[in-house]
């Protein structure tokens, strides 16, 4: 069973005002393709879709006249350090367990090279997913953080993914008995 629902996050303050300030439509196109994804890598969806509707409260306002600096931005960002930390924070709020807190965390810890050394990283399918899920919404110059979304068709879209992870989450569970 699941302990907290992807419309419990995202009905939490702090998610609100991190999602919306990294761009909320990026984050639920993000979790959507993290959940496609991860049924296709058998990758557990309930993580893949909490990881990438937050792997980006961790931004920054880098802002310059009113508008995001995205030079400024890729020279100074550490967004994946912060977001895991405040996704972590959040997760063990809500009462997710600590373990699937820490899966998450990771996750969007590890969901882009940004900040990371030079060389290869090996990702766990679950970090595997976010960076994929996050790049496969990703447009030049950091627009995808600009695109917008009214509240009513964000809460719309969360509650119909998060019906999708609970159903599909029902039938993993099944597996596991049968």
């Amino acid at each position: 069973m699941r302990t907290v629902t992807l419309t419990d996050v995202f009905a939490h303050p702090i998610a609100q005002k991190y999602l919306k300030r990294s761009g909320l439509a990026h984050a639920i196109t993000a979790a959507y393709h993290a959940y496609h994804l991860a049924l296709r890598h058998g990758v557990n969806v309930d993580l893949a879709t909490k990881a990438a509707l937050l792997h980006d409260i961790g931004h920054y306002t880098w802002y310059k006249n009113g508008r995001w600096d995205y030079e400024q931005y890729r020279q100074n960002d550490i967004h994946a350090i912060k977001g895991a930390e405040r996704a972590h924070k959040l997760l063990i709020r809500l009462g997710e367990h600590p373990q699937n807190a820490k899966e998450i965390a990771l996750a969007i810890l590890l969901h882009t090279d940004s900040y990371l050394p030079d060389g290869e990283w090996k990702r766990t399918p679950l970090q595997a997913i976010v960076k994929w899920a996050d790049e496969a919404d990703e447009e030049s110059g950091g627009r995808h953080h600009y695109r917008t979304i009214s509240d009513d068709l964000a809460w719309k879209k969360i509650r119909q993914l998060d019906e999708l992870v609970s159903r599909q989450h029902g039938k993993e569970r099944l597996g596991d008995i049968v």
